[in-house]
């Protein structure tokens, strides 16, 4: 599995999202601290999710690093987080 594929695969156990996108932004980064020659190592996630309404911007970034908390101590240098609630 890849590291993209886990990351989606833990967020919608632990978040249920309605909608996700995560990409893989690392062949922007590479030649950069924390690049890895084989990539998978800066992603963006794009969340929409239920449990993130009347919770502020920290909050709901706590609770993304929280659920990667495996890929984020390994894998993941470097990860953009937009985390919305459903109709914002």
């Amino acid at each position: 599995m890849t590291v993209k594929e886990r990351i989606e695969t833990r967020l919608r156990e632990a978040l249920s999202p309605e909608t996700l996108h995560v990409s893989d932004d690392s062949h922007l980064h590479a030649g950069h601290a924390g690049a890895r020659p084989g990539g998978e190592s800066h992603f963006t996630v794009e969340i929409v999710a239920a449990c993130f309404d009347g919770l502020n911007r920290v909050a709901r970034h706590r609770l993304v690093n929280t659920a990667l908390a495996a890929e984020l101590a390994g894998p993941i240098h470097a990860l953009v987080i937009k985390a919305r609630a459903p109709g914002e």
